[in-house]
C-alpha cells in the first residue's frame, strides 16, 4: 500500500501524511497483524521468547509507530479534518487492542513462555512477560464469551466518550473570548500578553485586544490584572469549561462524566476488582486503596497548618477575604513586596531559545549527552523543531520534536509522547523519539518568546519525561522507556528534573537579557529563592483536593445509586481546601487528565512521585548537584532500566534505601530541616 503513514523506515514524513490517510492505514495495519498472529499461533506447538513475544512485540512497536503521528497531530494542529480522521481510527484500534488482550489461546502461549523461561532468562524477558500475563488479566481474557464481549464493548465506548470530553473542552475554551476597548482595563497585564491580545483582536478586524482562554492569557491575567472584576470573568470561564454553566450545551461534559464512571467501574468489576480505584492500582506502586488515601490525608494533615499561616498572611497583606480569582494576584503582590521579586522582572531573562539552550548543557553535563537541531528534518508547524541526542562518543541515542508556543487550536497543557519507542530484537531495531509539547507565550515580532520562572520549571518538567523515554537501554519496546513503569512512579524523572530550576548554577546558563545579554542577576535569583515557599502549603493542599477528589470519585463509586462529582468535590474541598469556590465552578468538567487521560484514579501519582523525585534529589544535594557518579547512578538506575525491573528496587538501588515523604516536606518549606 502506498500510503506515507505506513512508512516506518524512519521519522513520520510530516509533509506528506494527511488526514485521509489514516483509516487506511490502520485497516490494513490491523488486518496483516490478525493474519500474522493467526499464523503465528497455528504454527507454534512449542512457543518460547524469541518465537513468540518477539514477533508480537515487533507488531505492537509497528502500530504504534504508524499511530502515534495520529494522536499527537490531532492535539496540536486544531484540524478538524484530522481529529475526524482520529475519531474514525480510534474504535478499530481499540477493539483490536482488547482483541489481542483476550485472546485466550495467546494467552496460553504466553503462559508457556513463561513456564519454560530458562534460569539465564535476563530481567527484561521475565518483565516483558509478566506484564503481559498480568495484561491479558486485566483485560477480560479469564471471561466468558458474552462477559468478553461485554468488556470490548464498554473499551469501545470508554475510548470514544474519552475523546469526546477532551474535544467539548477544546471547543469550549476555543470559542470563548472576551473583547477589551478600555486599556484600563488591562492594568497591570505583561505587555507580552497585551501584544498577543492586541494580535489576535487584529486578526478579527477589530480594535483594542482580544483575551482568549489559552493558558498563558489566562495565567496572565489571574496573576497580574488589577481589575478584579477581570480576574473573576476569566476564572468563570476558565473554571465553566465543558460545562452545564458554558455557553453552549453542546459542550457540556455532565452526561460524559457520569457515563464514563459508570463504565469504568463495571469493567473494572467484570475482571474481579471492587472498584476502578483497585483495578487501577493493579499497575501502579501503591498495594491498597487504603494506603493511597492514608497518603494523601497524612501529607494534607502535615501541610495544612503551613497553609493556614499563608492564607492568613495573604489575607492580612491584601486587607480582605480572598476569592478563588484573587490568589494568585495577591501571591505575586506579595512575592514583590516580601521579596523584590516579580514573574515580570523574572521573565525578562528568560528567553525560551536561552532556556532550551541552558536546559540541554544541564543534560550534558549530568549525563554526558549532546543535543543538536536538524533543521533538515520534517515538522508539522513552524514552531517545531527536531533534535538529535548522543552520547559523548558521537553515538546517536534518539532524537526528540518540541512544539512550544500555545496557539488556537491546539491543547492546552504540556506533556511529552512517544513518536518511537526504542526497538532492538529479531532484526529490526530503533531509537526512541519523542514529542515535547508546552504552550508558552508565542514570540513577539522581534521573536522572542519570554518564560516565568514557572514556565521554566514546566519545560524541565517536561524534559525530565523525555530523558526517561530517550536514555532507556531497554530494548523490548514494550518496556522500554516510560512503557511499563508504574503510574505512580513515571512523575520521578519528571519532578525531580524540576529541582535543577532553583539553582542559581543551572539558571545562570538558562539566562540572557535580551537588550543587555546579562545572566540573571545572582541578587535576583536570591530574591526568587526565598520567595520559594510563598504558597507552598496552599499549592500542596490545592493538589491533594485533586488527588483525593480522583481517587475517591472511583474508589466510592456505587453504581446504583453513584454520588454526584460535584458532591464528592465539595466533599473533598470540605475537607481540605482553605479556599471556598463558587457554585458555578465545574472543575471535574475540564479534568482532562482523569477524564480524557491516564491518570483515572491515579493523579495521587504527582504527589507519590513527588516523594521519590524530593529524595532522589536530596542525594545530589548531598554529593554536590553535579556529581558525575551521582548522575550516573541515577541514569544507570532510574532512567535506563525502564519497566524492566520493580520500580522500589530500583530506587533503592539509587539511593541506598527507601524514600521519605520528610523530604517533600522540607522542599516545600513545611518542615524545617
Amino acid at each position: 500500500m502506498n500510503n506515507p503513514l505506513l512508512d516506518t523506515s524512519s521519522l513520520p514524513r510530516f509533509g506528506d501524511i494527511g488526514p485521509e490517510h489514516v483509516l487506511p492505514a490502520i485497516e490494513y495495519l490491523i488486518a496483516e497483524h490478525r493474519e500474522r498472529i493467526d499464523a503465528l499461533l497455528g504454527s507454534n506447538a512449542h512457543p518460547d521468547f524469541n518465537s513468540l513475544v518477539i514477533p508480537i512485540e515487533l507488531m505492537e512497536h509497528e502500530l504504534g509507530r504508524v499511530w502515534s503521528p495520529v494522536t499527537h497531530l490531532q492535539s496540536v494542529l486544531g484540524s478538524q479534518d484530522w481529529r475526524e480522521a482520529y475519531k474514525q481510527a480510534l474504535p478499530l484500534l481499540t477493539e483490536h487492542g482488547t482483541e489481542l488482550s483476550q485472546n485466550a489461546e495467546l494467552q496460553r502461549a504466553y503462559s508457556s513462555v513463561d513456564a519454560s523461561l530458562p534460569d539465564g532468562a535476563s530481567e527484561s524477558q521475565r518483565s516483558a512477560v509478566g506484564h503481559a500475563l498480568r495484561d491479558f488479566h486485566l483485560a477480560g481474557v479469564d471471561l466468558d464469551k458474552s462477559d468478553k464481549d461485554r468488556f470490548k464493548a464498554i473499551m469501545q465506548e470508554l475510548a470514544a466518550i474519552q475523546a469526546s470530553f477532551e474535544h467539548k473542552v477544546q471547543d469550549a475554551s476555543d470559542a470563548w473570548s472576551m473583547h477589551i476597548l478600555e486599556e484600563g482595563e488591562l492594568a497591570g497585564v505583561p505587555q507580552q500578553a497585551l501584544d498577543r491580545a492586541a494580535t489576535d483582536a487584529g486578526e478579527r478586524e477589530l480594535e483594542g485586544w482580544l483575551l482568549s482562554l489559552n493558558y498563558p492569557t489566562y495565567d496572565a491575567i489571574m496573576t497580574h490584572a488589577h481589575e478584579r472584576g477581570l480576574r473573576e470573568a476569566m476564572y468563570r470561564a476558565w473554571s465553566t469549561r465543558g460545562s452545564d454553566q458554558g455557553d453552549d450545551a453542546d459542550w457540556d461534559n455532565s452526561g460524559n462524566i457520569e457515563r464514563i464512571l459508570a463504565l469504568r467501574h463495571e469493567a473494572a468489576n467484570l475482571v474481579g476488582f471492587e472498584t476502578y480505584a483497585d483495578y487501577s492500582l493493579a499497575t501502579k506502586m501503591a498495594r491498597s486503596t487504603g494506603e493511597v488515601i492514608e497518603f494523601m490525608r497524612e501529607l494534607a494533615e502535615r501541610s495544612r497548618g503551613a497553609a493556614e499561616h499563608e492564607l492568613l498572611e495573604l489575607e492580612k497583606f491584601a486587607g480582605m477575604p480572598l476569592e478563588p480569582w484573587d490568589i494568585a494576584f495577591w501571591l505575586e503582590k506579595y512575592k514583590q513586596a516580601r521579596y523584590s521579586v516579580s514573574n515580570e522582572a523574572l521573565r525578562q531573562y528568560f528567553p525560551a531559545d536561552t532556556v532550551v539552550s541552558g536546559l540541554f548543557a544541564l543534560a550534558s553535563r549530568l549525563y554526558g549527552v549532546q543535543l543538536e537541531a536538524q533543521e533538515e528534518v520534517a515538522v508539522w508547524h513552524s514552531d517545531a523543531r527536531y533534535f538529535r541526542i548522543s552520547n559523548g562518543d558521537g553515538t546517536t541515542i534518539g532524537g526528540f520534536y518540541t512544539d512550544l508556543y500555545a496557539r488556537n487550536g491546539k491543547r492546552n497543557g504540556a506533556w511529552i509522547d512517544e513518536c518511537i519507542s526504542r526497538q532492538d530484537v529479531g532484526a529490526k531495531s530503533a531509537l526512541p523519539v519523542g514529542y515535547l509539547v508546552c504552550n508558552f507565550p508565542p514570540p513577539d515580532n522581534d521573536g522572542l518568546s519570554l518564560l516565568t520562572h514557572d514556565d521554566v520549571v514546566t519545560l524541565f518538567h517536561e524534559f525530565g519525561h523525555m530523558l526517561h523515554h530517550l536514555l532507556t537501554r531497554i530494548d523490548l519496546p514494550s518496556i522500554s522507556g516510560i512503557n511499563g513503569v508504574p503510574w505512580d512512579a513515571v512523575e520521578l524523572p519528571s519532578q525531580f528534573m524540576e529541582n535543577f530550576a532553583w539553582s542559581y548554577d543551572v539558571l545562570e546558563r538558562c539566562s540572557r537579557h535580551p537588550e543587555t545579554g546579562e545572566p540573571l542577576p545572582r541578587e535576583l535569583f536570591d530574591k526568587l529563592d526565598e520567595s520559594r515557599h510563598t504558597g507552598a502549603g496552599l499549592a500542596m493542599l490545592r493538589q491533594l483536593e485533586l488527588g483525593l477528589f480522583d481517587f475517591l470519585l472511583h474508589a466510592e463509586y456505587v453504581p446504583d445509586e453513584p454520588e454526584k462529582p460535584l458532591s464528592v468535590l465539595a466533599k473533598v474541598r470540605d475537607e481540605v481546601s482553605l479556599i471556598k469556590h463558587p457554585d458555578y465552578n465545574r472543575l471535574p468538567h475540564a479534568f482532562t487528565h482523569i477524564f480524557a487521560g491516564g491518570y483515572a484514579a491515579g493523579y495521587y501519582s504527582y504527589k507519590w512521585a513527588e516523594v521519590l523525585a524530593a529524595d532522589a534529589f536530596s542525594a545530589f544535594q548531598e554529593a554536590g548537584i553535579f556529581d558525575p557518579d551521582t548522575a550516573q547512578r541515577f541514569r544507570r538506575e532510574i532512567l535506563e532500566v525502564g519497566g524492566s525491573r520493580d520500580i522500589m528496587e530500583a530506587y533503592i538501588a539509587f539511593r541506598g534505601r527507601k524514600p521519605t515523604i520528610d523530604a517533600l516536606l522540607r522542599q516545600n518549606g513545611i518542615q524545617a530541616e
